[in-house]
């Protein structure tokens, strides 16, 4: 990673590690010089309106990420610097962000909506009083208004001043899908400037109406244009709407309809609300179709306009909208193929945006984040989905090819597809009640597909017991206040007097929380590694203290303060009988246990670990998931199926969510002694929320699942 800035000037922000002397999370430097060790000495800035940096120290440069000094003066005006990071985590929407210029149009957030606007200005905030002071940068927008709205005969009040982390979606002049850049066929000598398409939400509203996708319109004028997915007919002085493929949408009257010269196709003259860069006064190639005001003509074709929605009547029955009909679906072939998960390296790219993942719809959240977190990046469990002829064999194929295969593929499942798989699961209450994720997985794997148990456990009595998952099962005062998934599961088993029989390939664990409301604990830490080792059974274990082969356990160890509480204790003859000389351990009644002979006592005990790949969590009765998405340490994912919704209950559809969410990942993998000393209260939303509302722990034997 190399720094780069402005002349001889070099930026970062600090991204992970400690707090040092003033650096922390989000903390904006400059860097004074780069040390022999790879650390950067560096002078912190503050957020006041100076802009004097401040005295720093040394960071590590794994832990920053470069900036310019654009880029760095953009950021230091956005705050808490928490939301710095959150910026940082959308690249597209930063780098959009960071070559904005002059009439460009945006999607800011304002009061508690979202409103478009025009970027007026680009103000420098503070003054420079010294050298190296670092002045912040904000925005000047000025609010579309309607076409209705008369002009104040009072002094024009100030625009407001609004932050990169205020802007929620840009539409530059040059990438607009708006006016004549619509069609690049008609745009000759327009040098336009390559833009990344930006990951946002369209501008909805309160409106209740279809917001429908469009695609650039930049093909071949003798292609076929999609069919309009409105059936309204439409003549001179229709109100419609036209949506772009960012999501920007606008509203006008059909001031003319015709061929134009250069297609066979109908097109719509339409006059805009308000003006928009790049848009005639009603001027087209060079003829006048109609006459309006200077930047309200768009020229689109036909198929592409939509019934003004915000003067739509309520849908009667039979026009009701299904959940699934927007946004359209693409079609999956049919095939037998067995599509793999999302590689780490296309998964941001396929899955972070709205309308990703898998959509919800009626009572299906808890459906929708169990088959999310199970199939998006994790192939675990896919043998599900290669079951042989037999009764089970079509809702295998359904779930292979209409939910796996098309979030792997696409990105994302529409609300029909689970809806089709909920009515084959055998019960009608899976297709409208709400479900807790453990019933419905068990109900799947055992009574519906009839799979093998995934988890085989022996209890002290040598008695075995089959299971889907595990349940936590404890008393609070065994652990600490913020205890991790580890401690919990060494502590329940051993309590229980349970083993596994062997690594499961998939181990599913339930927290200790019963019903919506009530947690044992309020905030649990996912392990993100799970070491199996020693909980299982007649399998090789070394000595707690000298690292021999072990031959006794003691349960009434485990929370002995002098030796590591929370760890389980098993010891070699020796040490067993070193231990417990000790008065307050004379009364323990260590166990023997089953060593195998051919195992020599000084032979290296391999460890068997498992590996975190999801968390389902739940709050106030809806489940949501974050899922790890590759192996680097900060690939994870936030996935809502119902993150938003959009028109009414009978005629709308729910709109799921992925973020990305490498905070979580720089959280979870601080050291035992970090994160037994941090304090969940304070950190990020989404971090707080994987703590506080976790429900189940999914992890994975990579091993194992080879052979199952």
């Amino acid at each position: 990673m190399e720094f780069k800035g402005d002349g001889k000037e070099k930026f970062f922000i600090v991204t992970r590690g400690k707090v040092r002397k003033g650096f922390s999370r989000g903390c904006i430097g400059r860097v004074e010089a780069v040390m022999h060790k790879g650390e950067l000495m560096g002078l912190l800035y503050g957020g006041g309106s100076s802009g004097n940096p401040k005295s720093g120290d040394m960071v590590k440069r794994e832990d920053t990420y470069p900036l310019t000094r654009h880029q760095a003066q953009l950021l230091l005006f956005v705050s808490p610097s928490s939301k710095r990071l959150e910026l940082l985590c959308n690249p597209q929407l930063f780098s959009a962000i960071c070559v904005l210029s002059q009439d460009d149009l945006v999607v800011v957030k304002h009061k508690k909506g979202h409103q478009p606007g025009l970027v007026r200005n680009l103000m420098l905030i503070g003054k420079k009083e010294n050298q190296g002071d670092l002045l912040m940068l904000g925005f000047e927008v000025e609010f579309v208004q309607d076409s209705d709205q008369t002009v104040s005969p009072k002094k024009p009040a100030p625009l407001p001043l609004f932050s990169a982390a205020d802007i929620v979606q840009v539409v530059p002049a040059y990438s607009v899908g708006i006016g004549p850049r619509w069609k690049d066929s008609y745009s000759e000598g327009l040098n336009r400037k390559a833009v990344s398409p930006i990951n946002s939400m369209p501008n909805m509203g309160s409106r209740g109406q279809q917001v429908r996708d469009i695609n650039h319109l930049d093909q071949n004028v003798t292609q076929t244009p999609t069919q309009s997915p409105s059936h309204h007919p439409f003549e001179v002085g229709s109100m419609v709407e036209v949506t772009s493929n960012t999501g920007i949408t606008v509203y006008g009257v059909i001031r003319w309809m015709g061929v134009l010269s250069e297609n066979k196709n109908d097109w719509a003259g339409i006059e805009l609300d308000y003006e928009v860069n790049n848009c005639s006064d009603g001027t087209y190639g060079g003829q006048q179709y109609f006459t309006c005001k200077g930047g309200r003509a768009l020229f689109v074709p036909l198929t592409k306009c939509s019934p003004d929605g915000r003067f739509l009547c309520p849908p009667t029955e039979k026009e009701t909208l299904k959940a699934t009909d927007i946004p359209p679906v693409v079609p999956l072939e049919e095939t037998d193929e067995n599509v793999p998960p999302i590689p780490e390296s296309e998964a941001l790219s396929l899955l972070v945006g709205k309308m990703k993942g898998i959509q919800g719809h009626y009572n299906s959240c808890y459906l929708d984040a169990t088959l999310f977190s199970l199939f998006c990046s994790s192939m675990t469990l896919d043998s599900v989905c290669h079951k042989p002829d037999g009764t089970e064999k079509s809702i295998s194929c359904s779930l292979k090819k209409d939910i796996v295969n098309r979030l792997r593929r696409q990105g994302f499942v529409p609300a029909e597809s689970v809806m089709n798989f909920r009515k084959q699961l055998g019960c009608d209450t899976f297709v409208t009640e709400e479900k807790d994720p453990e019933e419905f997985i068990t109900i799947l794997l055992q009574r519906v597909l009839c799979m093998k148990s995934l988890l085989k456990l022996r209890s002290n009595n040598d008695t075995s017991q089959d299971a889907y998952t595990f349940q936590i099962i404890l008393d609070k005062e065994q652990v600490t206040q913020t205890p991790t998934v580890q401690q919990l599961l060494d502590i329940s088993l051993l309590s229980c007097g349970l083993k596994f029989e062997e690594i499961p390939s998939c181990l599913m664990v339930h927290m200790p929380r019963f019903g919506k409301k009530y947690k044992m604990f309020p905030y649990i830490i996912p392990s993100t590694e799970f070491d199996i080792t020693d909980l299982l059974y007649n399998s090789p274990r070394e000595c707690f203290l000298c690292g021999r082969l072990a031959e006794y356990e003691c349960p009434q160890c485990l929370q002995d303060r002098k030796l590591q509480p929370g760890r389980i204790k098993q010891y070699c003859t020796t040490c067993k009988t070193k231990v417990h000389i000790h008065p307050s351990r004379q009364s323990h009644c260590p166990k023997a246990l089953a060593v195998p002979a051919e195992v020599p006592a000084d032979a290296p005990v391999p460890r068997h670990k498992m590996q975190l790949f999801a968390v389902l969590c739940i709050h106030t009765s809806h489940y949501v998931s974050f899922v790890k998405y590759g192996p680097g340490p900060r690939s994870w994912l936030f996935f809502d199926s119902m993150a938003d919704r959009c028109g009414d209950d009978q005629s709308g559809y729910n709109i799921p969510e992925i973020r990305a969410c490498p905070e979580v990942g720089d959280f979870l993998s601080q050291s035992e002694e970090e994160l037994a000393r941090a304090d969940p209260s304070q950190a990020g939303e989404p971090v707080r929320r994987l703590l506080s509302d976790s429900y189940m722990c999914l992890y994975q034997s990579a091993s194992m699942a080879l052979y199952r």
